[in-house]
């Protein structure tokens, strides 16, 4: 109970920490030209393709992985994601089960402006077994390329890399070094909510409006 406590307490410590961050960005990029000018600010995505574990047994196997999220843009380069994802660790002939994790993470798009870029992203978040029974916070880390095919669609290919705060993933605990696992998937992102015909302006900027007001006589 304590250590499923304390997984929830980091998963809020950062979720709390990337919206104080969020609010900021969002303040700062009031004054700026362009906002998202080929990408939507809003990003429904979804992916599949496989997770392959490094732990404590030999022989580790690739097995099925999804992946459904949410990202909201909060400048150009940088936007905040929610995730949820579910897939299953195995080893041959050793050990097979399904796990699901909550992810929270700050990503990096290289270049916004551009159909095609690479992206980075890190952030932490909970691993947990089918109907949780097992849970461990854990932080992870990957990069991926997106290509747009459309105004609203990108195809997208990433990788991550998780690493456990626990030796349990498992369920064997061997030598001094925590659990981790790889994820590898090929997905799409829908975009909404903004487009390069929506550009903001700066609020003390003139605009035909303001330089040129029409008076009724």
């Amino acid at each position: 109970m304590k250590k499923k406590q304390r997984c929830y307490k980091y998963l809020i410590l950062i979720f709390l920490g990337l919206a104080g961050l969020n609010g900021m960005a969002q303040k700062s990029s009031k004054s700026k030209l362009g906002f998202n000018t080929l990408r939507g600010n809003n990003v429904v995505d979804m992916a599949f393709g496989t997770a392959v574990p490094n732990g404590d047994y030999s022989n580790p196997m690739f097995e099925i992985y999804m992946h459904f999220g949410y990202k909201r843009y909060v400048v150009p380069h940088l936007n905040i994601n929610f995730s949820y994802n579910k897939f299953n660790i195995a080893f041959k002939d050793a050990f097979n089960e399904g796990y699901m994790s909550f992810d929270v993470n700050l990503e990096g798009t290289i270049f916004p402006d551009k159909k095609f870029t690479p992206y980075v992203f890190v952030g932490g978040g909970v691993n947990a077994s089918n109907y949780f029974e097992q849970s461990e916070a854990k932080a992870q880390g990957g990069l991926g390329v997106e290509y747009l095919i459309s105004d609203k669609i990108g195809v997208k290919l990433f990788s991550d890399y998780n690493l456990l705060f626990s030796d349990e993933l498992d369920g064997r605990i061997y030598g001094n070094s925590d659990d981790v696992y790889w994820r590898m998937a090929l997905g799409l992102n829908y975009y909404f909510g903004g487009s390069k015909r929506k550009v903001k302006t700066d609020r003390n900027e003139p605009t035909i409006i303001n330089s040129n007001p029409i008076i009724n006589n």
